[in-house]
């Protein structure tokens, strides 16, 4: 047993570092900690007490910051901590806090490679550029505030409410960045900025969906978010294999086998027996999912391993995160982008959804369910979700 008030110090090493994979904060002692997410990415974090308020410091993820320069790092902002500075200033200063128009760059650089659709890149940089840079474009990321951002929205919020949504979202984005970087620390004030809008008018149907380009910061936000993990995974798992909520919240340990999650037909709106082959990012979190089922027989428990998740468990994420989309649209973003950005047919992608098929003759004819094919069909789905 530790004495009390004992605190280690330089407790991690380079292989426990590469070894260690279950998620949770692994401290190497003077406030240096080893961060582990639920998807499996490592990062640095160095919290420190500075003029009287604790600060905890991003120093990178591991597969840039080694845990010998993690040390030095936090060695060097903790002797400004104690010395009276704030090191979180310090080191924008020396830095260089880049502005809005900077940082939005830098984050549509960032992920243009992964953006298919030519349309949506350009439109998710013109958009900013025309609506944002002339208010906070030359304005410093870490000085942004509440205001600032109501003062780019108001004008567009009601006269060009989808556009206004997208503008506020990209924002965010651009925050999250700009925290993610060191450069602002908190909560994202774009969160909770529509408290200060007006009403929009309701949505149209089809307007609740994310687009399919912006689902991987979504998974992102999402697995960084505070919500309890079961329903992380759930949602997560949801989205990368594009199955309705049911399916997901009533899955049993006993339909997934051999990297295949087979539903039953009662439970499918087909009333069709539907097979789902699993990627490796499916099959990780249900390895997690196990840790946290206690030997329940549901694969995502709620309070007990006895019971599912609520259907609202999935909705309160999206409204904690104030995106107005429904949990049921990510099955069309994922439709959107496989027809959009890849070369399965009709068919395939059809079947990944499975949709029931109309033409009764065509109905007749078909006898298999294409699951090779659409493997690789949600393969690329998942390669380009996460």
């Amino acid at each position: 047993m530790k004495r009390k008030g004992h605190h280690p110090n330089r407790v991690l090493t380079t292989v426990k570092v590469k070894s260690l994979k279950e998620p949770g904060r692994y401290a190497d002692g003077s406030g240096l900690y080893l961060i582990v997410e639920p998807s499996g990415a490592k990062r640095w974090m160095l919290r420190v007490m500075a003029q009287g308020r604790r600060r905890d410091i991003g120093l990178g993820g591991v597969q840039f910051v080694s845990l010998a320069e993690a040390r030095e790092k936090a060695i060097n902002l903790t002797k400004i901590a104690k010395a009276g500075g704030d090191p979180v200033t310090e080191r924008k200063a020396k830095a260089g806090v880049p502005t809005f128009a900077e940082a939005a760059r830098s984050v549509h650089a960032e992920h243009a490679a992964a953006w298919r659709n030519e349309k949506h890149t350009d439109q998710w940089i013109n958009t900013l550029v025309t609506y944002v840079f002339p208010t906070l474009g030359e304005r410093r990321v870490d000085q942004i505030d509440t205001p600032d951002v109501l003062k780019v929205l108001s004008p567009i919020w009601l006269k060009k409410p989808e556009t206004a949504r997208r503008v506020k979202q990209r924002i965010g984005t651009v925050l999250d960045w700009a925290k993610a970087a060191g450069f602002r620390s908190g909560d994202n004030i774009v969160h909770g900025v529509s408290k200060g809008l007006p009403r929009q008018p309701e949505r149209r149907r089809h307007h609740a969906t994310l687009p399919y380009a912006e689902v991987p910061a979504f998974v992102r936000t999402l697995r960084a978010s505070d919500s309890n993990e079961p329903t992380k995974l759930a949602f997560e798992f949801l989205i990368l294999t594009a199955a309705r909520t049911n399916e997901v919240l009533q899955a049993l340990w006993s339909e997934v086998e051999d990297g295949v999650w087979t539903i039953p037909a009662e439970r499918m709106k087909a009333r069709r027996e539907h097979r789902v082959p699993l990627s490796p990012r499916c099959l990780a979190i249900l390895r997690r999912a196990t840790q946290l089922s206690d030997g329940g027989e549901y694969v995502f428990c709620g309070r007990s391993a006895e019971k599912t998740l609520s259907n609202m468990a999935l909705l309160m994420v999206l409204r904690r995160m104030d995106l107005d989309v429904t949990v049921h649209g990510f099955r069309s973003a994922f439709r959107d982008w496989a027809a959009e950005c890849t070369n399965f047919t009709r068919e395939v992608c059809e079947m990944a959804l499975a949709h029931t098929i109309k033409d009764k003759a065509e109905a007749a004819y078909r006898r298999g369910d294409l699951l090779e094919k659409r493997r690789e069909l949600m393969a690329a789905w998942v390669s380009t979700a996460e």
